[in-house]
């Protein structure tokens, strides 16, 4: 076997009209996997083919050019066909390339993934590859046995073999990271005029328990921070180095550890970085802040996303979110009266929803008033603990559409056609409601919810749901019309500014 040298992180080109909706997101992994690797004295190539929008020709030529002796790739469970399909590139240029592929999905779905496509998948680092990754190339480059690696699950003599389970990495600020290897331009944030931006992470890990979530699960229930002053130096290099204007923090609970998030705020206000945050976290932890909630916007938080997933309450339980639903419109309330964009989600599409329920769902959330609500499709991933309750209701394993978007879980009262057009509607009438009340939102609050309204319409998986609402027809203030004209034009200016090119 040749040495390896030179490997290939891609991120493969899967899209749903979701997450690219807002922006073009960079892979943060991928920031700290290339770090490791090439401390360990690899060469890397950082490429995220989903960002660029890179199709298969592409993909092929970048790898032709690059010519890597390994190959790694990333995969949520749906983009892990499209992951696999990188993989197969990789083996069909150069079947002695070594193939990886990591993150949430292979960590847990290892055995079948295996099963299904071991002609083109070597290894699967299961959790954390820091480490993993370059301990196995390093062992494969010394001609050792990979059974000895932790972290890992490989396919041999007819069999799936799992490793022990790597240790989990303590000391977050030690890592090394590659942020000169991300092609910025590409990285926008459409609400505030294609701004910079970043993907950060201040720690790791998740202590909650929901059941149709995978974080608790990869992250073992443990969590673990960077220290504030390595974080907030991290925004101060990226805006200055990089540009970095907008960063959104990875964080499944960034505020966990109030006296740390406060040292953060602190910071953030004190060294003012230049960096803007948009950020998720915990209804108790916002209801806990209150008293604090003027120090999130004074230290630059501009967006908080809160799961409320659920308006009643045997829901929540079911989904063990560990809240009351008074505590989630409590929360959305101090978000909004701090000025702050609000942002929250409710899971549907559940096999008791009705077109009743879900209108009810959708009235719950023109009373919580957020900024934005988004209608989900429950995603019943094959890991998670609500599994067992949603497979006699599950009508595909075309992992593809496990998007949160297309409806995989059929209702028992609802065909999956039903489910789908009741799940539009709701985000119609939602968003309906709140341009017809934009006059009651700060000046700055109107301005990014128009821009928003000309991302939904424009480059989400609402469009059609969005052109239909500003159809004449339909009710909207020809105030906000007016106002969204001028979004436009504002817009069209701004595409004149010269980009700089990729690196």
């Amino acid at each position: 076997m040749k040495k390896i040298k030179r490997i290939a992180l891609v991120t493969a080109p899967y899209h749903s009209g979701v997450v690219e909706s807002a922006g073009t997101w960079l892979n943060l992994g991928f920031v700290y996997v290339a770090g490791a690797l090439r401390e360990a004295g690899y060469e890397v190539d950082y490429y995220d083919a989903m960002a660029l929008w890179h199709d298969e020709a592409q993909i092929r030529r970048r790898l032709e050019d690059f010519q890597p002796d390994a190959v790694a790739t990333s995969a949520f469970t749906a983009a892990v066909f499209a992951a696999t399909g990188v993989l197969r590139m990789a083996k069909d240029i150069d079947p002695a390339c070594v193939t990886l592929i990591g993150n949430v999905h292979a960590t847990f779905c290892f055995d079948e993934m295996l099963r299904l496509d071991r002609d083109v998948i070597d290894f699967v680092v299961r959790g954390e590859g820091e480490r993993t990754l370059p301990q196995l190339l390093d062992c494969l480059n010394a001609g050792d046995d990979p059974a000895k690696v932790p972290g890992l699950a490989f396919w041999r003599d007819g069999g799936v073999v799992t490793t022990p389970p790597a240790a989990m990495i303590c000391d977050l600020d030690a890592l090394p990271t590659a942020w000169d290897l991300v092609e910025w331009p590409i990285y926008k944030y459409r609400a505030k005029n294609d701004a910079r931006l970043a993907i950060v992470s201040s720690s790791r890990g998740c202590t909650q328990n929901c059941s149709f979530c995978s974080q608790k699960l990869f992250w073992k229930q443990s969590w673990r921070p960077r220290s504030p002053e390595a974080f907030v130096s991290e925004l101060e290099m990226l805006h200055d180095v990089y540009g970095v204007k907008v960063a959104m923090l990875a964080d499944e609970t960034p505020t966990m550890d109030r006296r740390r998030w406060q040292r953060i705020l602190d910071l953030m206000i004190e060294r003012r970085p230049g960096v803007k945050l948009l950020m998720e976290t915990r209804v108790v932890d916002i209801v806990r802040d209150e008293d604090i909630m003027d120090r999130y916007r004074e230290a630059g938080v501009e967006h908080i996303y809160v799961g409320v997933e659920a308006g009643d309450q045997a829901t929540l339980n079911l989904f063990k979110k560990g809240t009351k639903v008074a505590e989630s419109k409590r929360a959305i309330d101090l978000i909004n009266q701090a000025d702050i964009v609000s942002e929250t989600s409710f899971v549907l599409g559940m096999p008791t929803d009705t077109p009743e329920s879900i209108a009810q769902t959708v009235e719950l959330a023109k009373l919580y008033d957020p900024d934005m609500a988004f209608f989900l499709a429950i995603a019943p991933w094959p890991y998670a603990d609500l599994y067992p309750q949603l497979k006699d209701h599950v009508v595909t394993k075309d992992y593809s559409k496990y998007n949160l978007v297309q409806p995989v879980v059929k209702p028992i009262n609802m065909s999956i056609a039903e489910t789908e057009k009741e799940l539009a509607m709701a985000s119609k009438k939602f968003f309906m409601h709140k341009f017809q009340n934009l006059d009651r939102l700060t000046p700055w609050k109107q301005e990014f919810m128009l821009a928003v309204f000309d991302i939904l319409m424009n480059h989400s998986y609402l469009s059609g749901q969005m052109k239909d609402m500003a159809a004449p027809a339909n009710k909207m203030p020809e105030s906000v019309r007016a106002m969204l004209k001028n979004v436009k034009a504002a817009k069209r200016a701004l595409s004149n500014e010269p980009i700089a090119p990729l690196p």
